[in-house]
């Protein structure tokens, strides 16, 4: 599903909007006025769009592209742009994921990588758990020799408020399999950072 084919969901949108005009009251605002009119509106649609993750099943997306291929080198995707939800605060994190799996037989199509950390990160989330969640949705689906997901964030939570921070960068990362030996993490490392 791409941003075209994104539908909110009109009684969504009118739930979610009735509770952001109580928000707007509470924080003193006026949601009658002008420039907040619709409002509550545009942010339904937005945390429709913005959670749409959920309505979506990422070892579908896989399958969806699942050929059998005799080859068992590493493949990399790199510089995955992602943007999600800090579940602690609504707030955003975004910045890059690093995939890489060596197949065992199946390889996906390499677009599908993308998807699936769009799937992950279009639900509220933190970065912890999203890198989990995309290196076992490919170890599952494809049963590959190893998974290793690296993750590189900014988060508004500790830019905005808190600790307030703004050049701070998060990195995590997860694997599997073949990547539990160190000269293959490595050569993922040199590899993404090339």
């Amino acid at each position: 599903m791409n941003l075209q084919e994104f539908h909110p969901n009109n009684q969504t949108t009118h739930q979610i909007a009735e509770h952001m005009r109580s928000v707007l009251q509470e924080i003193g605002e006026n949601p009658d006025r002008e420039g907040l009119q619709r409002t509550p509106e545009r942010v339904g649609e937005a945390f429709q769009f913005l959670t749409k993750g959920y309505s979506e099943d990422p070892e579908t997306i896989l399958r969806s592209a699942l050929f059998e291929e005799d080859y068992r080198q590493m493949v990399v995707v790199k510089d995955i742009d992602f943007y999600s939800l800090c579940e602690h605060h609504l707030l955003p994190f975004f910045g890059k994921a690093h995939v890489a799996y060596i197949p065992n037989g199946k390889i996906t199509g390499l677009s599908k990588i993308a998807r699936i950390v769009d799937v992950f990160a279009h639900r509220l989330q933190v970065q912890e758990r999203m890198t989990t969640e995309i290196k076992e949705c490919i170890q599952q689906t494809l049963n590959p020799l190893g998974v290793m997901v690296v993750i590189e964030a900014e988060h508004l939570c500790m830019q905005m408020r808190g600790v307030q921070k703004q050049h701070s960068i998060t990195t995590t990362s997860d694997f599997t399999g073949a990547f539990n030996r160190k000269e293959t993490r490595d050569e993922f490392l040199r590899l993404i950072r090339s």
